[in-house]
């Protein structure tokens, strides 16, 4: 047979159904199933979540409160409690011959019959002393046996996650079975590189993360199968880049022209080094005839307007065009009403194109785009609708890029041949998980903020129910000196079950009982557009003292007369969005206050109230939240048609993110569609990892 024979062998025994594998029936299978494993692969990839080290046991008398160990002892007693209704407690007493250890399960009654008394079992958790015992709460048990043996003692037994119908041990035993099936895959990463990155062969990866023989040998299996994972990601991400564009030059844009030198001196204030740098780092992209892909990512208040605006006059000195998208009405409109008079000054034509626009008008717009009298245009999803032409589209600009999907995005910039992209986003992000999701994209960062307004410009207290009437006094006084507040509510409408005030009931309120005197308004994504942006010029205006909104105003609204804002429930919100809100005041030379009512309930809650109360800093903020709610479901939330990862883990491989996106890099660069023989295992691995979204990317 030959090789080429033998590897589509190995190949295709991924693919065969688990039913293929010894052992597993039509039960076992329907069981395999509720866990989402279908076939050899599957089951193969089936990591576990953890490793029971009963190489290294230690006597009960000697594991210390606090960490995690693994004791081993026989079953002493046994009690199911009943303390109040609805709640059980067991306890399984497990002696060794120092002392006793309780393990602790709520409301799981069948543990204590899933044991007996005098059976020995190992217990491995977390450690901790309460009532004057040594106890584990919910700690994984595994049954030993009379002689201490069987394939447990003196070895590292993988826990994988099991459901009913299928024990530990039997999802153990199937895994070694697949492993002799589909064990044999042959290793996509050439060989030169694993060695470069000292990593281990997959055959080996895929039996030393399942049954190691030492804990460093399960770390460099996870490791190497993690990387594997990152450089796939990072792989489809740069072929996508590469098929946007193809190998169709850019447009070379001029970055000295007339619009360009005149641009910091239009300024109302001088360009930070931040700002200074991106500036020079997008322009740059847009004189060379590689076509940018560039994200501006800013936190809150650090003018990645001004940074688009200094594209905006590269782009109008190379006598072409520019379009700017945002998510919103209300964003573009005010992008049209910020950059609208910086771009007269530098006369540079411009419109603003939305769904509201009236007919008139719109043809009027669309007349002068095809014919390039109208060089740069703001404007919403109304931008990429099929009758609106550009004579000669060279830069795309996309606000708030995660609002929108790739296929927006590629929308817009098929309004041109290759025009330059950059995305945009206040939302500041962890530099790993920026590397993850947007490894297609080159990345600027915007951390400091304009005009001299440092992070103590604007405070931030949390504020009990008590002290209520304080917290009115303080937007009063704001008022009488000439400001105006917000109040930001969770909720539209009221809602019983969620127990927390409303927009709309809390604009009544404030207005009859709180405010008589002054005039309140209400803003919330429910009202039309056209409604939207009469509320929020009547705020900018002065008309409206206090806008009672709901978070539709967390992006990009930019009031700077606005210098107090309440957040009712504030334990509601995440620490990004409270960054977000909070980034809604202290925007001109005064300075801003938020006061978060709050009430949490839990642990967590606390920490976030805690966090965002002690920091201004967005991006340290952003690295606190991914570090309280893990990833989750950030690729499915943020990006489309991004494969979900198994093992590698945005918070702790850092360093592999790097690793892996430099390594896509160099390879894209000398074989940007994976054809060469080097390269055709990982070809095939990266189509097979996106699946249905890589046919997606090949079509765009």
């Amino acid at each position: 047979m030959h090789d080429g024979d033998a590897r589509s062998n190995a190949i295709e025994s991924w693919a065969l159904p688990v039913s293929e594998v010894r052992f597993v029936d039509a039960r076992k299978a329907e069981a395999l199933e509720r866990l989402d494993i279908r076939t050899v692969e599957d089951l193969v990839r089936h990591y576990p979540f953890r490793h029971l080290d009963l190489s290294t046991t230690a006597p009960v008398s000697a594991v210390k409160p606090g960490t995690e160990a693994t004791v081993t002892g026989v079953v002493h007693d046994i009690k199911v409690k009943h303390p109040r209704p609805r709640l059980s407690i067991t306890e399984i007493a497990l002696v060794d011959d120092t002392a006793a250890i309780i393990g602790v399960w709520f409301n799981q009654p069948y543990m204590g019959q899933r044991f007996q008394i005098g059976e020995r079992l190992a217990f491995a958790g977390r450690v901790e002393f309460e009532y004057g015992l040594k106890q584990m709460r919910s700690p994984f048990v595994e049954r030993l046996g009379e002689d201490n043996s069987p394939e447990s003692l003196g070895r590292i037994l993988p826990v994988h996650r099991v459901t009913d119908g299928l024990s530990t041990n039997w999802m153990r035993r199937l895994v070694d079975e697949a492993l002799t099936i589909g064990g044999k895959v042959p290793d996509p990463l050439p060989a030169l590189l694993r060695s470069e990155r000292g990593l281990m062969s997959l055959r080996h990866a895929l039996r030393s993360i399942h049954f190691p023989q030492s804990a460093e040998e399960a770390d460099a299996a996870r490791r190497r199968l993690a990387y594997e994972e990152l450089l796939v990601l990072q792989l489809g991400l740069r072929m996508r880049r590469h098929r946007e564009v193809g190998e169709r030059p850019g447009f070379s844009h001029t970055i000295q022209g007339p619009a360009t030198s005149r641009f910091e001196s239009i300024l109302p204030f001088a360009l930070t080094d931040d700002q200074s740098r991106a500036a020079q780092e997008v322009t740059l992209d847009m004189r060379s005839t590689v076509p940018m892909n560039r994200m501006l990512l800013g936190d809150v208040g650090t003018g990645k307007t001004a940074v688009a605006t200094a594209a905006l006059a590269a782009a109008a000195d190379s006598g072409t065009q520019a379009a700017m998208m945002a998510p919103t009405e209300v964003l573009a409109t005010q992008y049209a009403s910020k950059v609208g008079p910086l771009l007269d000054d530098m006369q540079i034509s411009w419109r603003l194109l939305t769904g509201s626009t009236p007919a008139t008008e719109r043809r009027a717009i669309l007349a002068g785009l095809m014919d390039g009298t109208v060089s740069v245009a703001f404007g919403t999803h109304a931008l990429i609708q099929e009758d609106v032409q550009f004579k000669h589209l060279t830069l795309a600009i996309v606000d708030e890029q995660h609002r929108f999907g790739v296929s927006q995005r590629l929308a817009l910039r098929s309004k041109g041949e290759t025009p330059d992209l950059l995305v945009m986003t206040a939302t500041p992000i962890p530099r790993s998980l920026a590397l993850t999701l947007y490894g297609d994209l080159e990345i600027s960062y915007l951390r400091t903020r304009p005009g001299g307004r440092g992070p103590d410009h604007v405070s931030t207290s949390l504020v009990p129910r008590a002290g209520r009437t304080d917290a009115y006094d303080r937007v009063r006084a704001a008022i009488s000196n000439g400001r105006q507040a917000y109040v930001v509510c969770a909720l539209v409408d009221e809602s019983d079950a969620a127990q927390a005030k409303a927009a709309n009931s809390e604009a009544t309120r404030l207005q009859t009982e709180v405010f008589p005197d002054l005039r309140v308004g209400l803003l919330t994504g429910q009202m039309r557009p056209a409604e939207k942006l009469t509320v929020m010029q009547e705020f900018r205006d002065g008309a409206v003292d206090v806008l009672v909104a709901t978070t539709v105003i967390e992006v990009g609204v930019d009031v700077p007369n606005a210098t107090l804002m309440i957040v009712e429930d504030a334990e509601r919100f995440g620490l990004a969005q409270l960054h977000q809100l909070r980034g809604r005041v202290g925007r001109g030379e005064h300075p801003g206050e938020v006061l978060l009512f709050a009430d949490p309930r839990t642990a967590e809650g606390r920490k976030r109230m805690q966090a965002i109360v002690s920091t201004n800093d967005g991006f340290a903020l952003a690295e606190e939240d991914l570090k309280q709610r893990g990833e989750g479901d950030l690729f499915g939330a943020r990006q489309s048609g991004l494969p979900a990862l198994r093992l590698a883990s945005v918070v702790t491989d850092g360093e592999l993110i790097e690793m892996s996106r430099h390594d896509a890099e160099s390879i894209v660069s000398q074989d940007p569609e994976l054809r060469s023989d080097l390269n055709a295992l990982l070809a095939w691995e990266v189509s097979h990892v996106f699946g249905a979204g890589w046919e997606w990317v090949s079509a765009g």
